[in-house]
């Protein structure tokens, strides 16, 4: 991996995580680790492009059918891509069709880009991880194969241990915090070969006191009703929380946007 790069663009694929939720803007937007990272290559490369083609929700399927050639014909130097994790999710998932996806998404990426980069995703600790935690393992096999395969680097967030750590997860309990974020974008960033602006970014948060039994139960409630049932409603009736929503940033365009 070449040291200290310039790359003058990059084009990021996937779903809710690159998307950038639960990364909260003052003005109702998600900024994310996409944009982060962003912000950072174009304060080294002026003329800077971005584009970020996810959209909640998404399937591999539809990452394959609705990003996949939209990337490709943007030719740009990096591209991102993460997907699959939607799918282990799902009750009836076919790992099969997902490897397939997967392996035709990579195949048409890789000659499309200087550097194609995948990643195993994070997991927050807790039943959900454990319950699908077989499942997530077998899609990341296929992204290490994959990676192999074509000269994609992948980043390793599944094993990072400061990213199973619930304090760096939304109240939802599937999306990471604006820190959560920060760290991703620090891990892609150096993984693309960037020098280090936190080395640490792997690290454990410091040990806090745990909630006491009824702050638990409180959230648990919470959780349930704002999140796990109307996730579970949209699962029964096919739907998604990203219908009809657009990519966030559509075109590859001189970046613009917070720094930090």
């Amino acid at each position: 991996m070449q040291k200290n790069p310039s790359h003058t663009s990059l084009v990021a694929l996937g779903d809710s995580f690159t998307e950038g939720m639960s990364d909260l803007l003052p003005d109702g937007t998600y900024r994310g680790w996409a944009d982060l990272l962003a912000a950072r290559m174009a304060a080294v490369a002026p003329g800077f492009r971005y584009a970020n083609l996810a959209v909640r929700g998404k399937l591999i399927g539809q990452i394959v059918a609705e990003q996949v050639d939209v990337a490709v014909a943007m030719r740009p130097d990096v591209i991102t891509l993460v997907g699959g994790l939607n799918d282990t999710l799902r009750p009836k998932c076919d790992m099969g069709r997902v490897r397939a996806l997967l392996t035709e998404a990579v195949e048409r990426l890789a000659p499309a880009c200087e550097q194609l980069v995948l990643m195993r995703s994070p997991g927050r600790r807790g039943p959900v991880l454990e319950r699908f935690r077989p499942r997530m393992e077998e899609l990341f096999s296929v992204v290490d194969e994959l990676a192999e395969r074509h000269g994609a680097v992948v980043v390793d967030l599944y094993g990072a241990p400061s990213l199973g750590d619930p304090r760096l997860w939304d109240v939802d309990r599937l999306h990471l915090t604006a820190e959560g974020h920060r760290r991703v974008a620090e891990a892609v960033w150096q993984t693309l070969g960037y020098a280090p602006e936190d080395a640490d970014w792997h690290t454990p948060m410091a040990m806090t006191p745990p909630p006491g039994w009824v702050n638990r139960r409180i959230a648990d409630v919470r959780f349930a009703r704002q999140h796990l049932l109307p996730w579970i409603g949209r699962r029964l009736t096919g739907r998604s929380s990203g219908d009809g929503l657009p990519p966030k940033r559509p075109e590859l365009l001189p970046y613009e946007g917070p720094a930090t």
